[in-house]
């Protein structure tokens, strides 16, 4: 086996709860495509030096202010975390690190870029289920010319669905990479990056369905390749 200090080394956002159901998912899925992981979160902001990869996880809403809405849907927020990810993904974006944004992670993308979100999906929906759950629930059809079809297909995908809200204006220069059957955006990507991509659903989650598996090892294949390393941010990196 690999020495784990061999691999590459990427961090995974996510808040800071007892319980890391997310971030014990998303480890075990990057060990499996070679990669090691260090969690991140509002109360542990440091990171080792040598970051080649980021992964920003699922969680609670992000405030509205941060894409010009005022009020909110009834919905917890973290305005610690939204603040550090904000912080890393535009370092991360301004050195070309390749970037997996999970459910939240994928909408914090696109409000870094200046794209917003619909707030609550909920009264909206009519051909895909309100229920939330880790199992493949709805369908993502995915757009033909995108990056992330030619990682993962083919179209439909099979994926689960824990959210309420989802991007509403792709901020540029993210493009549409998926959508579900009610028209919802399901995933976008830079067309100009090696790998950088949001998904709406949780595929750390579906560690038995190789299609979500190709997604981490696209990412992890784009993160053994990458030469550029995470600057220190304003919350600055371990020694």
């Amino acid at each position: 086996m690999t020495h784990s200090n061999s691999r590459p080394l990427v961090i995974v956002t996510g808040p800071h709860k007892k319980l890391r159901f997310g971030w014990w998912a998303s480890r075990f899925m990057l060990w499996t495509c070679g990669l090691r992981a260090h969690y991140v979160t509002p109360a542990s902001p440091r990171y080792p030096p040598g970051v080649v990869g980021v992964v920003i996880s699922g969680g609670d809403d992000i405030q509205p202010r941060h894409y010009g809405v005022i009020g909110d849907a009834g919905a917890n927020y973290d305005p610690e975390r939204d603040a550090l990810e904000l912080e890393i993904f535009k370092a991360a974006f301004a050195g070309q690190l390749p970037v997996l944004g999970i459910c939240r992670g994928a909408q914090l993308m696109n409000i870094a870029r200046g794209g917003n979100l619909n707030q609550d999906l909920r009264p909206l929906r009519e051909h895909t289920p309100n229920k939330n759950t880790i199992f493949r629930i709805k369908e993502a059809v995915l757009e033909p010319a995108s990056k992330l079809l030619g990682i993962v297909g083919p179209s439909p995908l099979w994926v689960n669905s824990l959210h309420n809200q989802a991007i509403d204006e792709i901020a540029a220069p993210f493009r549409l990479a998926a959508r579900d059957r009610d028209g919802f955006v399901q995933a976008i990507e830079h067309p100009g990056h090696e790998f950088m991509i949001g998904v709406q659903w949780h595929p750390e989650y579906l560690p038995y369905a190789k299609q979500h598996r190709k997604l981490f090892a696209a990412f992890a294949c784009a993160v053994k390749s990458s030469t550029k390393t995470l600057p220190v941010t304003d919350s600055g990196s371990l020694p």
